[in-house]
């Protein structure tokens, strides 16, 4: 029974599969990171203000909630309160 797939030396060891090719990375200039850091700076402050608008609706529909709430339990006690006597 003959090997016929390449062994996982020949695939990754030196001279194997794809030697010679060299991976060349992009040069990020400090010019290019700034920019890649404003930008990021913008689309964070883009969610912050969304994640802020976000809190406030909720926080009022707690405090909207717990207004009624408060009343619900109020009504019930007066009802309880004054056909008991």
């Amino acid at each position: 029974m003959a090997n016929e797939a390449p062994s996982w030396a020949d695939q990754w060891g030196a001279g194997g599969i794809g030697a010679g090719e060299e991976e060349t990375k992009p040069k990020v200039t400090k010019k290019d990171s700034s920019k890649k850091m404003a930008d990021m700076k913008a689309t964070a402050s883009v969610g912050l203000d969304k994640a802020k608008a976000a809190a406030v609706v909720g926080a009022q529909k707690v405090k909207a909630g717990t207004s009624v709430g408060v009343k619900w339990i109020k009504t019930q006690y007066q009802k309880r309160s004054s056909s008991s006597k």
